[in-house]
């Protein structure tokens, strides 16, 4: 009985749930996770298990004379709902002045410079006009995770032949996530690459832990404006940064370095705006949700300073046919 409930399930679960589960237990290093393209020419962006992007959908083929913005990274750009982030505001608002133009939001929460890669490779076959790479360096703790989680599902080792059952592999999945993290301690989860939101603020306190985290940020985010700019893309690199306190009480911006190298991508069709600079004379208390991320207000501000941006560097005055 319990074989045949296993089979059963096994069945079920790929025969009527196989989109949520393409790239689940590849963590976001599938290649074509979450793109979904049809026969009539669109590209559908969907919710799949390993890579949740807000349902989307584009034509293949960038249309003619169209400005086709695509703006990739972590949560802050995912933002609160896709009409609420600045990804999603930026169409209409390009289309308010008048241009031919289209944005989509492609970040995922908790990707690090090397997931963002992997989408940005894919999102490029769909010729963007303009990339907009939203740089972060707190997510790298996630890459390295789960890169070691999907390897370890890949491997045909004898020991792992029970976890290719997508049936078995999400029970173990859930297990892992939801009972044995919250019961084994943080510093025992650092050294078994498993993590939560403790394990990570402990790793992050290593300084050679943050300086491999930042060098992880510098390779990718260089080789994913390399690949943009190939591709013929205009980029355009944005900053993040966190609102802290300091001894006192008092709120500061925290780039956590980031100010400091991303000017020198900066060149031929490559252009960079950074959060703190954009919110450092504002009341930005308030745009923020939490430390992190930003309130729909945040969003719309993003949205006007980045259009101002293109204006000003003439982005905007003739779009790639």
């Amino acid at each position: 009985m319990m074989l045949l409930l296993l089979i059963g399930s096994e069945l079920v679960i790929r025969l009527f749930f196989q989109r949520s589960m393409s790239g689940r237990f590849e963590y976001g290093y599938h290649p074509t996770a979450g793109f979904e393209e049809t026969s009539d020419g669109l590209v559908h962006l969907v919710r799949s298990g390993g890579r949740r992007f807000y349902p989307q959908t584009f034509s293949k083929e960038r249309p003619p004379g169209t400005l086709r913005v695509m703006v990739f990274g972590d949560s802050v750009p995912q933002g609160p709902t896709l009409a609420g982030s600045y990804a999603g505001q930026l169409g209409e608002k390009l289309r308010s002045l008048g241009l031919k133009a289209e944005s989509f939001n492609l970040a995922i929460g908790g990707n690090g410079a090397q997931r963002t890669q992997i989408i940005l490779r894919k999102a490029l076959e769909y010729h963007p006009s303009l990339v907009i790479l939203h740089v972060d360096n707190g997510d790298e703790f996630e890459d390295e995770r789960d890169f070691q989680r999907a390897e370890a599902f890949k491997s045909w080792q004898p020991k792992n032949w029970l976890m290719k059952s997508a049936c078995l592999s999400r029970l173990y999945e859930f297990k892992t996530e939801q009972v044995f993290w919250r019961w084994v301690p943080a510093e025992v989860r650092v050294l078994t690459a498993l993590n939560d939101t403790g394990t990570k603020g402990l790793a992050g306190k290593n300084p050679e832990t943050r300086r491999r985290w930042d060098e992880r940020t510098r390779k990718y985010t260089t080789e994913s404006v390399a690949l943009a700019r190939a591709s013929g893309a205009t980029v355009l690199l944005l900053t993040e940064a966190r609102m802290q306190r300091d001894n006192n009480g008092d709120f500061f911006l925290d780039d956590r370095g980031l100010d400091d190298w991303v000017p020198h991508l900066v060149g031929p069709g490559v252009y960079s705006l950074s959060m703190k600079e954009i919110l450092k004379d504002k009341d930005y208390a308030p745009l923020f949700s939490d430390g992190t991320h930003l309130r729909p207000p945040g969003h719309a501000l993003m949205t006007d300073v980045i259009v101002e941006k293109l204006r000003r560097e003439a982005v905007l005055v003739s779009s790639p046919n």
